[in-house]
């Protein structure tokens, strides 16, 4: 992040590791690059400051940093040691440490040393592994942070929702701009289907071209690092191609809440053209498009859902779905034009659900799916997600799965359109954008 960039706050997480602070496991936030992990440390550093820990009581590395660039794990210990105040509490924050090799030891070591409170990031799952686990089994507590929600890109994009009086009579929502000019909420959404949700874009605006400069840089540092670079040093040499790599996100990109499987992917390569069918070679090997998905799904770029039987009560091993973590990289890897609107939708409305602390699933009913179960400990329930409730055949074909649940939970369709009527039989049909911005009644 640029020092001279105002830190535009992000409460929903920063609120979480305030709640976990002087407590003992190590705070983890985890999440692709450039998602904001490293202004969220930065916002925390503020809030320790407001409430008046001493700037000697703090110490931040970023290890993408020049300065600590080839720093091993025992000189990051002493580095710390040194300035660590004896008899007094520390502040260690701790930047894309999976850089470091063998960090593990060391962050176990400052726990166990000093008197300390731990925050550290990073962008690949990895860092979260069984092997970590065994250094900090149930000492460790993960923040899983995401590229901006529509709320917070109508915040960070300067945006204000004030209501207005409609030609007649009622009020409807508006953004407003800092300059006073107003806009529907629906243009404001339109730029957030095209843009994406990477912070990053709040700093250079909503054009074209340099938002494509921004979405290159994260696809290709995550790409680099944290899927080839990454496996190159984990000493596995699963991932060696970076074009079979690319084609692989491609056609994942293109195939966001589609029901895909690892052969069918190798297999559509090269149905396709995109890889070609010479000799003994032929479509990579379903172990070897596993490989490369599972990084995908390490390094954050993907995220899979599984599939879950509601009459059967139970998850099933049957084909995935794959959803992209932002839906700006999706448009820069395949073009800025309209595809697909029902997916991108869901792709959403998939992350919107996680944002708010939902374990989501696919529901299986019958011989028909529900886009998404969304349980937590206190709350369900189902959610179908369609453009437009309008035309009789595709609203039939979005209530079926939904009235074919005989549960009392409650069921909602989310769309853009929703036509005249807002409830089937006591299914809810609900604006999108209003859904998104908290309106879920």
């Amino acid at each position: 992040m640029n020092p001279k960039q105002t830190l535009r706050k992000r409460d929903i997480y920063l609120n979480k590791l305030i709640a976990f602070k002087d407590t003992e496991p190590v705070k983890v936030v985890t999440g692709i690059r450039r998602c904001g992990k490293s202004s969220l440390l930065k916002l925390m550093v503020e809030h320790l400051k407001e409430s008046g820990i001493s700037v000697a009581n703090i110490i931040e590395m970023n290890f993408e940093s020049h300065d600590f660039k080839d720093m091993t794990a025992d000189e990051l210990y002493h580095y710390v040691k040194d300035r660590a105040i004896e008899g007094e509490r520390m502040y260690l924050f701790f930047d894309e440490v999976q850089r470091i090799d063998k960090w593990e030891d060391t962050i176990n070591a400052f726990r166990v040393d000093l008197n300390c409170d731990i925050y550290i990031t990073g962008s690949n799952a990895y860092l979260l592994s069984s092997e970590y686990s065994t250094y900090l089994s149930g000492r460790c507590i993960e923040i899983k942070m995401l590229p901006l929600s529509f709320a917070e890109f109508i915040e960070f994009h300067g945006f204000e929702i004030k209501e207005t009086v409609s030609a007649l009579g009622g009020t409807r929502k508006v953004a407003v701009d800092q300059s006073g000019e107003k806009y529907d909420l629906g243009e404001v959404f339109d730029a957030y289907v095209r843009f994406g949700g990477m912070p990053g874009i709040a700093d250079v605006g909503l054009d074209q071209e340099k938002a494509l400069v921004l979405l290159d840089g994260i696809y290709s540092s995550v790409v680099v690092r944290d899927v080839l670079e990454r496996e190159k040093k984990r000493g596995r040499k699963q991932i060696t191609d970076p074009i079979l790599l690319r084609k692989i996100i491609l056609f994942l990109a293109d195939n966001v809440g589609s029901n895909v499987s690892f052969s069918s992917i190798g297999n559509t390569l090269v149905n396709e053209g995109l890889i070609e069918e010479t000799g003994r070679k032929g479509a990579p090997s379903t172990h070897t498009v596993q490989s490369y998905v599972g990084a995908l799904l390490e390094s954050y770029f993907f995220y899979d859902i599984k599939r879950f039987d509601i009459k059967g009560k139970e998850y099933l091993r049957t084909l995935g779905k794959y959803y992209i973590v932002d839906i700006g990289l999706r448009n820069y890897l395949l073009g800025f034009r309209d595809r697909d609107t029902g997916h991108t939708l869901e792709n959403i409305v998939y992350f919107e659900l996680l944002r708010r602390g939902y374990d989501v699933a696919i529901g299986k009913v019958d011989n028909t799916e529900v886009d998404f179960i969304a349980s937590k400990a206190d709350d369900k329930f189902y959610v179908q997600v369609t453009e437009s409730m309008k035309i009789e055949d595709v609203r039939a074909r979005e209530l079926r799965p939904l009235q074919a649940i005989k549960d009392n939970y409650e069921k909602i369709v989310l769309t853009l359109d929703i036509g005249l009527n807002t409830s089937y039989d006591g299914i809810k049909s609900l604006n999108l954008v209003e859904w998104l911005l908290g309106d879920r009644q």
